[in-house]
């Protein structure tokens, strides 16, 4: 499985979300810092979830890095638009 098929199934889980949308940007980054050549080190997920509602930002990001467990140990960038 790769990581953008684990990144969806792992937040789909955790947090049913409405919208969830997960961008592979590693062809922006190729030749940088963190670029391990496997093609998938810079991902964006755009989640919106009724389980953040309570949360604030940090907690947001706190709970989706939980979430994706040991998927963040194999990137290098996650950017994150959580509502």
């Amino acid at each position: 499985m790769g990581i953008e098929a684990e990144i969806r199934e792992r937040l789909e889980a955790a947090f049913s979300p409405e919208r969830l949308h997960v961008t592979n940007e590693s062809g922006k980054h190729a030749g940088h810092a963190g670029d391990h050549g496997s093609g998938e080190s810079h991902w964006h997920v755009e989640i919106e979830a009724a389980a953040f509602k309570d949360m604030g930002r940090v907690q947001r990001h706190r709970a989706v890095h939980a979430a994706l467990g040991d998927v963040m140990e194999r990137i290098h960038a996650l950017a994150l638009d959580v509502r």
